[in-house]
């Protein structure tokens, strides 16, 4: 079991997302500004599976793409010229959904950030479920200011 180095209430410190939206439980790894590594415990509890779907509950890869969201925001707005700040999306491209995530799984969210430019940049996404590939794709992020 990989050691946690933020839990949900220290992710809440850096950026602003909260129940039943802060779709993150804990950071296992960060280089601030570079990469950082996030996992979320998918619940049968959790929210959307009350209607996608009830016989058959997967996990919208549209969420699983707002996790890998809120992972690089985590690496992102950890620099210190951004504390405060909220990162918003500013695009999605390559966005590919490769199995179903299901109740019981657990989805490592990781995020190398490939460019930034300022407040912008690019992020190269991975989420995946005992090492096997569930959604990859990029995000790109605008720092609000």
């Amino acid at each position: 079991m990989a050691e946690v180095l933020l839990n949900q209430e220290q992710i809440k410190e850096i950026i602003p997302h909260r129940d039943p939206f802060l779709l993150i439980d804990e950071v296992l790894e960060m280089e601030v500004g570079k990469r950082v590594v996030a996992r979320k415990y998918i619940k049968a509890d959790d929210f959307w599976f009350k209607g996608h779907f009830p016989e058959k509950p997967v996990t919208p890869g549209v969420l699983m793409v707002e996790m890998l969201a809120q992972a690089g925001a985590v690496c992102i707005l950890s620099q210190p010229e951004f504390k405060g700040k909220i990162a918003l999306f500013a695009g999605i491209d390559k966005a590919k959904f490769r199995r179903q995530v299901v109740p019981g799984d657990v989805l490592d969210l990781e995020v190398e950030i490939i460019a930034q430019r300022g407040p912008m940049g690019v992020g190269k996404a991975v989420a995946s479920v005992d090492g096997k590939r569930a959604v990859t794709c990029e995000i790109k992020f605008a720092v609000e200011q």
